[in-house]
């Protein structure tokens, strides 16, 4: 059993790991692998398949858009963003979350009642309407993407953390910290942070995924960068017009959505089993 959980994990680590340092990869080194410019138009070729087709067109392997575009290209460049804002964004709510989580849970009182009262109410509202909203009103180039996602989802991390600083708290060497006069500071720095690691690891692991579908979402609705900008969503968008015409537009766009989702979810649940040891039979 024992030995079933290990080869479980990792599998997980292995294939989660691969799948995302390779996407990261393709986002580095872009410019290097796109066969061509994914702006670049030719009427000539429009929407013509892949590899798959006898009329496939030398040199577009995955077949082009209405435009002539060569899709591969497009989809290379468009991991950058999706990446870009994941990483980003859960970065930001992770700051935010976590900051506020340790001072509620360190100063109690009138201090914890605002910040979890307000995360309470935040949580009750959908964060996807909410990203809705926002988006709309500020508009939605990377930067407000960012700022957007990371505002929407910071209070998963508060409420967890919230709940483990509670329970550190009584540990011998928290409360002596506190009692021989170690400000707030020092303890959430020395004594907190190190042993809420792993939860937030796993914690901000598993939200890139839930980050790159709001993303892909948002452009999908039209909310994200502008054509013809290449992003998932915006691909995702342009085929989805033309399932009948073009479907492999549409297809390889959420394929490649599903991938890395898929991809980050298994390094999440793969670092979830390494660190938690009835999972992993230590």
């Amino acid at each position: 059993m024992k030995k079933r959980r290990l080869f479980g994990k990792r599998f997980k680590l292995a294939v989660g790991g691969g799948i995302v340092v390779l996407a990261v990869l393709t986002a580095i080194f872009a410019p290097v692998i796109a066969p061509w410019d994914p702006y670049h138009q030719d009427l000539m070729v429009r929407l013509k398949p892949g590899f798959w087709s006898p009329n496939a067109v030398p040199g577009h392997f995955l077949g082009t858009d209405n435009y002539g575009r060569d899709l591969l290209s497009r989809l290379i460049y468009g991991s950058r963003l999706s990446i870009l804002v994941g990483v980003s964004s859960m970065l930001l709510s992770a700051l935010i979350g976590t900051l506020a989580g340790i001072i509620a849970g360190l100063r109690g009182g009138a201090t914890e009642q605002m910040i979890m009262r307000f995360a309470d109410a935040q949580m009750a509202f959908p964060d996807i309407l909410l990203a809705i909203l926002m988006v709309a009103a500020v508009g939605g180039d990377a930067i407000n993407l960012i700022l957007v996602l990371g505002v929407s989802r910071w209070m998963v991390y508060a409420r967890v953390v919230f709940g483990l600083t509670r329970s550190l708290q009584q540990r011998p060497y928290v409360e002596a910290a506190t009692l021989y006069g170690g400000r707030d500071f020092y303890v959430m720095h020395q004594h907190i942070l190190p042993q809420v690691m792993p939860v937030l690891t796993v914690l901000a692991t598993l939200q890139v995924a839930q980050m790159i579908l709001q993303e892909t979402a948002l452009s999908f609705l039209g909310l994200g960068l502008p054509p013809p900008a290449a992003t998932w969503g915006n691909i995702l968008a342009e085929g989805s017009t033309r399932l009948f015409q073009a479907p492999w537009i549409a297809n390889f766009a959420g394929l490649a959505i599903i991938l890395l989702v898929w991809g980050v979810n298994m390094l999440g649940n793969g670092l979830r089993e390494h660190y938690d040891p009835k999972l992993s039979g230590r």
